[in-house]
């Protein structure tokens, strides 16, 4: 028996290895955004019955990675500049409310993981040099550490079961590059010290104005998209 490293619990099916196996390739674009998908190819591909695939579908269609309409079928979702607002608000508010809690519940271990976990990625990663700055799943995931430390469930279940995958969709395909990696490093920085000194009310300032940030970023690369392919159509 295997153990699904972000959720933490253990993969027993064959359709539980198909969901994350599938999770992570819509996650990080190995299948395309908006592609159309194929119950007949996908159960060749993974070497499982249509019912098991249709189960891993599910639970993709319930943390918004797939989506069924009406005469079209079942899509990978599509990255889309409407549906980064909606998300992205939705996102502000609720990682704003982790921040809050985190600074009331995490414990001084865990605060000072998560300082280490920083100092992690800005030695294995080209943060100073404005390259990249690509967090895993799960605990490697700065995100994810401040979520599970606000210590309330109901807000890990929505975040982490819910929002998270295709939030992390947005941050892994149309990710930081140049000065905003080490803008959000920094940014990082400044939401743990205020968690570690107990100031909700800043922390969940700050991490609202660093969500707001990455929402810029990623609607600017949308916002080039939109011109390049209006120029190539002239």
């Amino acid at each position: 028996m295997t153990q699904d490293a972000f959720s933490e619990t253990p993969i027993t099916t064959a359709s539980d290895q198909v969901f994350v196996d599938m999770r992570r390739e819509i996650v990080e674009g190995s299948i395309v955004q908006g592609s159309k998908i194929s119950e007949p190819e996908l159960a060749k591909r993974y070497g499982v019955s249509r019912a098991t695939l249709r189960e891993a579908l599910n639970r993709l269609e319930s943390c918004y990675l797939v989506e069924r309409k009406a005469n079209v079928g079942c899509r990978v979702v599509a990255l889309t500049a409407e549906r980064l607002i909606e998300v992205y608000q939705v996102r502000s508010a609720l990682e704003g409310l982790a921040c809050r809690l985190a600074a009331d519940n995490m414990a001084p271990d865990e605060v000072q993981s998560l300082k280490q976990l920083l100092n992690q990625h800005l030695k294995t990663q080209r943060v100073k040099e404005g390259e990249s700055y690509y967090q895993e799943a799960g605990d490697l995931d700065f995100h994810y550490r401040i979520i599970k430390g606000s210590k309330n469930d109901h807000l890990i279940h929505l975040l982490s079961n819910g929002l998270y995958q295709l939030i992390r969709m947005y941050r892994v395909q149309m990710g930081m590059v140049g000065p905003r990696v080490s803008k959000a490093f920094d940014e990082h920085l400044a939401i743990i010290n205020a968690i570690e000194n107990h100031d909700g009310e800043l922390a969940e300032l700050l991490m609202k104005r660093h969500i707001s940030a990455s929402q810029a970023n990623i609607q600017t690369k949308f916002n080039l998209h939109a011109a390049q392919n209006e120029r190539a159509e002239q």
